[in-house]
């Protein structure tokens, strides 16, 4: 009996234990420092724990051993019949164990995309100052919870409204060094700012920008007061504009088409049309396109929230919109943007060639007031008092824009926290800084989350927590100028990537990366995890929305169940999203926007991005990029409850980054991207039979989406063999997933001409959305569904499709390589 019980303590040492992570401090002069390293429960090797993405409640105990058995007197045929006892025991136990182990592989393998959704126990820290031993998930959750309740967001968001953060401006040269001097005071390991000196657009204060009704002789008659003169459209081309006025609700391609169906001349014209749907700078391309001469920008009510209970924008006041069709300084295209340097004398080609100028409603009413010709229909009418919202042609208007440009420096401000395994890998979590006017919602939460963040995770520092991946904190400058900060940074290290990549110099290490005083991060595409961007987080609290790329749509749905809802006690976020659709990602989930700082980190530097909002049950928030956008206005709003809705962003995103930055596999569901080619194909369907006619096929994207599946299935079913612990191999998976994104960046286009080069994200002629616009010529109607710009051309052309096919088919299956890991033994069947 003694031999039987050996036999089956061995038995049990061989049996497969979840394994812990653990981490010590190690001595030296950063004593902040943890070094992770393998608990072994047993002396005798465990066999490789299987990966699964289950949901963990936490640590089980180990129950005890049990106790070794009184000897009993056995009898002679008893004795004899032990080995054939321990043999029927050991067969009886090693078949249950394989049955267990294929069971358990079978139901990883029913994991699907998930997979990457790290086990929550897996992931433990020590916790050496407060004594506590092991930390899981649970227990990194509740020390972040602590310390992010001790903040004060509320009052800071008070405080920065009240300030000037106009960029370039002595106050904010004033707030810049606060912010430092607060980053310099935690326990951070590296605290630095840059400047860049770029272009940027004021009004002239000694030539004011004017409008009037001008006679059929040409000369200017009465002049119409702009009640709201400080507001302006950076970027505007300057001179005079003549025209008779047209109405053309929101200024889209399908508006403007429109019009032109009704027999509404639009070349030579001044166009009116609602803020809102689409971008200033879309409004005024589009404009543009189709002759039209310049471009006025009103705020219409019906566009706001009609609850009487809260307050709506006064009529007088107009709003702040940039229009340069791109981001960054539109002076140095592809360029960064420092003091001293030479640039080609060129400009960005988003730069509009017509002048563009916001106006109040009240402005709006006297105009549309004139305007003669047919009824506009229905769905265009807004809430204009007195307002008969016709389309015109009325009288002739003269449009005057004067403003100027000016060299204006402005400052980035970052703040670092470096990881323990990966510090060359790091996530990015950015606010914009600088405001035109109060300021309130654009980027007074936004700073106010992000320097919480920062005070948040330095106590946690302080506690013992130290991520896996370096945590960078990013204040941005020039948001209000078409996120010029962060496009700048990005075309510094951008710049440095490419000449790395080219030039063969090697990658830099973490610490040649983050002491640079100017910030230069090289090789970002290849170091950057994700962004996170705190723009625009607060502007309701009524529908919750997540604007990112499809790689992070897990991590989000798992994020969202353990964030609790600022409106509903006793439910969690995901509780709020999914009550009013069931399908939960069609209810939250958006493209990121060009006007967001996250859309240049996707589309331009291919890293993946997320912009969470809080809004107004889908209605605009009334006074973004307008003089009331105050603390007063927002606070009542949101009826009081502007600290729980900013606390509630603050840990969806806190939580978000632990996750990013500590999870031993990163949590990016990099099998999305083929769903997502699957969700076009329906489209691209539709013109298969003119294109067959036509001697043409889009196999060759189908066979691209096919091998990405492969690429994807194959990295999915390689993590499932793997063992955890080896840091190494976990190192060489994180790269192919972290650059999955960066893989969908054409490589076939060059960034200075084309610099958002997703294909399906960005602008330009390699995008699937380009694609489906020169497909819609094949028929008869394609007029009313393409842009202005596609629509005057030549029609469908073969030469064309067969060059955008293949851009995008090889950039496709550049993605499917890069991802199966095989580029150096690249066999396509095209």
């Amino acid at each position: 009996m003694d031999q039987l019980w050996g036999l089956l303590q061995r038995a049990q040492q061989w049996s497969p234990r979840p394994s812990q992570t653990i981490y010590k401090r190690v001595e030296g002069p950063d004593l902040g420092h943890l070094e992770e390293e393998e608990e072994d429960r047993e002396e005798e090797a465990e066999l490789p724990v299987q990966f699964c993405p289950m949901e963990l409640k936490g640590p089980e105990p180990l129950g005890s051993r049990p106790g070794r058995s009184a000897p009993i007197p056995w009898a002679a045929a008893g004795r004899k019949a032990a080995p054939y006892l321990v043999l029927t025991t050991l067969l009886i136990f090693t078949g249950a164990f394989l049955l267990g182990y294929v069971t358990f592989r079978g139901s990883c393998q029913a994991c699907g995309d998930s997979v990457l959704m790290v086990g929550e126990d897996v992931n433990s820290e020590l916790d050496l100052n407060s004594g506590l031993g092991t930390l899981y998930w649970s227990d990194l959750q509740a020390m972040f919870l602590r310390f992010l309740g001790e903040g004060h967001l509320e009052d800071t968001i008070r405080v920065t409204t009240l300030r000037e953060r106009v960029a370039g401006s002595t106050m904010m040269a004033t707030l810049v060094k606060d912010i430092l001097d607060m980053f310099s005071s935690q326990k951070l390991d590296h605290v630095w700012t840059d400047t860049h000196y770029v272009g940027l657009q004021f009004p002239d204060l000694a030539h004011p920008n004017t409008l009037h009704w001008v006679d059929a002789a040409g000369s200017a008659q009465e002049q119409l007061p702009l009640e709201d003169p400080e507001v302006y459209c950076p970027y505007s081309a300057t001179g005079n504009a003549t025209g008779k006025l047209v109405y053309a609700h929101y200024g889209r391609p399908e508006d403007l088409q429109e019009l032109r169906a009704k027999g509404v001349e639009l070349a030579g014209s001044l166009l009116l049309v609602r803020a809102g749907i689409t971008s200033f700078a879309q409004k005024v391309a589009v404009a543009q396109d189709f002759g039209v001469q310049g471009v006025l920008i009103y705020p219409d009510p019906a566009d706001f929230s009609q609850d009487p209970h809260k307050p709506g924008l006064p009529s007088y006041r107009a709003v702040y919109g940039h229009v340069h069709l791109g981001t960054g300084d539109p002076y140095t295209p592809g360029f960064p943007s420092f003091n001293q340097t030479q640039f080609p004398p060129v400009e960005s080609s988003g730069l509009p060639s017509i002048p563009a100028q916001p106006i109040s409603a009240n402005v709006a009413v006297g105009l549309l007031r004139k305007l003669k010709g047919p009824v506009a229909p229905q769905e265009w009418k807004g809430h204009l008092s007195g307002s008969p919202y016709r389309l015109g042609p009325g009288p002739a208007l003269r449009l005057v824009v004067n403003n100027r440009r000016a060299s204006t420096p402005i400052s980035n401000i970052f703040a670092c926290i470096e990881g323990f395994a990966e510090p060359d890998h790091y996530v990015v979590i950015g606010a914009q800084r600088d405001a035109w006017g109060p300021g309130a919602a654009k980027s007074a939460v936004g700073t106010a989350i992000l320097l919480e963040l920062v005070q948040t995770f330095s106590s946690m520092v302080s506690n013992g927590f130290r991520p896996r991946r370096s945590l960078l904190f990013i204040s941005w400058d020039g948001g209000d100028f078409g996120n010029v900060g962060s496009m700048e940074w990005l075309e510094v290290i951008w710049g440095s990537a490419e000449v790395m990549g080219r030039g063969g110099g090697g990658e830099p290490s973490f610490f040649t990366l983050f002491p640079d005083p100017q910030g230069y991060l090289s090789v970002l595409h290849l170091k950057a995890v994700v962004y996170v961007s705190l723009d625009n987080s607060v502007l309701g609290d009524g529908k919750f929305h997540a604007k990112t790329s499809p790689l992070l749509i897990s991590l989000i749905e798992n994020i969202l169940k353990q964030v609790d809802s600022p409106n509903h006690s006793g439910q969690t976020l995901y509780d709020q999203v999914v009550l009013t659709n069931p399908n939960w990602d069609a209810e939250v989930i958006r493209p990121l926007p060009m006007d967001s700082s996250a859309y240049s980190f996707t589309a331009f530097a291919g890293v993946p991005a997320v912009e969470f909002s809080f809004t107004e049950d889908d209605r605009v928030y009334p006074f973004l990029h307008t003089k009331e956008d105050t603390y007063e206005n927002l606070h009542k709003m949101l009826r009081g409850r502007l600290p729980a809705v900013a606390q509630a962003v603050a840990q969806l995103t806190g939580l978000l980054l632990i996750r990013l930055s500590h999870d031993h596999l990163l949590p990016l569901d990099f099998g999305r991207y083929g769903d997502v080619v699957l969700g076009h194909i329906g489209n691209l369907n539709e013109f298969s039979g003119d294109l067959k006619a036509r001697g043409l096929t889009l196999q060759w994207v189908y066979s691209a989406r096919g091998d990405y599946i492969r690429a994807a299935e194959k990295l999915r079913k390689e993590i499932y063999s793997s063992e955890q612990s080896d840091e190494r191999l976990m190192r060489m998976y994180n790269v192919r997933i972290m650059r999955v994104e960066f893989y969908l960046l054409s490589q076939y286009v060059s960034p200075a001409d084309s610099p958002f080069r997703h294909i399906f994200l960005g602008q330009g002629d390699h995008t699937l959305g380009a694609l489906l616009d020169h497909l819609r010529m094949l028929r008869s109607n394609a007029s009313k569904a393409v842009s202005p710009g596609l629509a005057s051309g030549l029609g469908f052309q073969e030469s064309r499709f067969r060059r955008q096919l293949a851009l995008l088919t090889w950039t496709l299956q550049g993605a499917a390589n890069a991802l199966s890991g095989d580029v150096w033994n690249i066999d396509n069947n095209f």
